[in-house]
């Protein structure tokens, strides 16, 4: 990430959030915003809107709201646009999701509804179990992109917005890894598009064509997308925020607020297993094996940053760590979780630890939606681009730079996202030597 070198640009006009992937979650996102704002709803699990941060010491601390501490957009000024492989609008496709019940959505319904998707960029080979209906043709996918900027470009005059951003809310494309000569330069990724090389996903598109406009992109899911260095240069030298991936939502936000609990006092851990059900169209996805293995690398590579069995040895050599995933329909948005951890204590002696999480997959992720937009829309504010390692809080697999290792501990990276607020405002950092409350 590089830093800002200018003053924060204050959040005039209206704000554009553009979302591939019209579904469960992006819909509970949009409609959550909408009720919030007519003063319906309460913004919980929203960090920026009822988060607060400690300014000073001692008698003369102050706990402060995050959104009266920096210049965030205001809920009013946004804007909703997006595309998706079925033309359901927004209020259709809320409905039929089955996350928020019709009585929620009924004072926003004409508004809701006014939320029609552009036809989306979608490859069956890359998210076999679904077969979209309302989706771009075109000679390359060069012609892809272009038709992607040309949907952006005709929102933005349309609703007169001054600044967007783009987070993919879509499915989980099957596992890939980085191509020399496809993905390693922004001349050779644009070669390979002129080419439609079958190693560029649909997601690649839309984040390309973002960040060539200068429009920040947030990656959702645990796909290959813009951690590929050709887009990390695009952001570079566009100077555009990016981050990624995958929501840190369900299980493994669990994990990581008892990983880390553990770790800190030296508990030893011989195994831990993890299985979800869930029956949304995230669910049917993610039973492709392909589009499974993508999710499960994000998911196992959570808890060996956090205990780091090299330095432990003795503690976490050679624990195992499975997840799994079942589709079951008639759980719907409905996720429920498993997970059974064996651990050891003084003198070695086992104990026992179980975790049955039933949760909302996508009333824990709108939130995160909502803060990854007001948060990149400041980063863009206050000239900050490249990777947001500072916004690793939301994320299951967080980008980093190269040479970097990513950071998993939730509270040290709660603590790393409030001290980048304070140093955007001028503030001091927060350390803890000598403080007499908590953040």
């Amino acid at each position: 990430m590089t830093l800002k070198n200018t003053e924060i640009q204050k959040a005039e006009g209206k704000l554009g959030v553009l979302i591939p992937g019209l579904g469960a979650v992006s819909t509970t996102f949009i409609a959550g915003v909408m009720l919030i704002r007519k003063g319906l709803k309460l913004p919980k699990g929203s960090v920026a809107m009822m988060g607060k941060l400690r300014i000073g010491k001692g008698d003369d601390a102050q706990y402060v709201p995050i959104k009266d501490f920096v210049p965030l957009a205001d809920l009013k000024d946004m804007e909703f646009g997006g595309w998706d492989i079925f033309e359901d609008n927004a209020y259709e496709a809320a409905i039929k999701s089955g996350v928020l019940q019709k009585q929620d959505l009924e004072p926003i319904k004409e508004e809701l509804s006014s939320v029609k998707p552009w036809k989306a960029v979608f490859f069956n080979n890359y998210v076999k179990k679904l077969h979209g209906t309302w989706v771009k043709n075109a000679p390359s996918y060069w012609d892809l992109a272009q038709m992607i900027k040309e949907d952006i470009l005709n929102f933005k005059k349309e609703k007169n917005i001054s600044r967007m951003v783009m987070v993919w809310c879509a499915s989980t494309e099957i596992y890939q890894e980085m191509k020399p000569g496809v993905h390693d330069t922004i001349e050779n990724f644009e070669k390979a598009l002129k080419e439609s090389n079958k190693y560029i996903a649909p997601s690649m598109i839309y984040a390309y064509a973002a960040l060539d406009l200068g429009i920040p992109f947030a990656n959702g899911a645990p796909n290959l997308c813009n951690e590929i260095p050709a887009l990390r240069q695009l952001a570079e030298k566009n100077k555009v925020p990016m981050g990624g991936r995958d929501f840190k939502t369900g299980q493994t936000l669990m994990k990581t607020i008892i990983a880390p609990g553990l770790k800190a006092r030296m508990i030893g851990v011989d195994g831990w297993y993890s299985t979800n059900i869930l029956g949304n169209r995230d669910g049917e996805v993610l039973d492709d094996p392909e589009s499974f293995k993508t999710k499960e690398v994000s998911k196992l590579s959570v808890l060996d940053n956090i205990f780091q069995p090299d330095e432990y040895p003795a503690l976490y050599d050679g624990y195992h760590h499975v997840v799994r995933i079942n589709y079951y329909p008639p759980r719907g948005d409905n996720k429920e979780s498993w997970d059974n951890i064996d651990i050891r204590g003084w003198l070695d002696y086992p104990m026992q630890i179980k975790v049955n999480f039933l949760c909302r997959d996508s009333i824990l992720a709108a939130p995160v939606v909502l803060d990854l937009v007001l948060f990149f829309d400041l980063a863009q504010r206050a000239s900050m681009y490249g990777i947001q390692e500072w916004l690793s809080f939301y994320w299951k697999s967080p980008m980093f730079e190269p040479g970097e290792q990513p950071i998993h501990d939730l509270f040290v990276q709660l603590m790393k996202l409030k001290n980048t607020l304070r140093w955007l405002m001028d503030v001091p950092p927060v350390t803890y030597l000598g403080a007499e409350t908590y953040d």
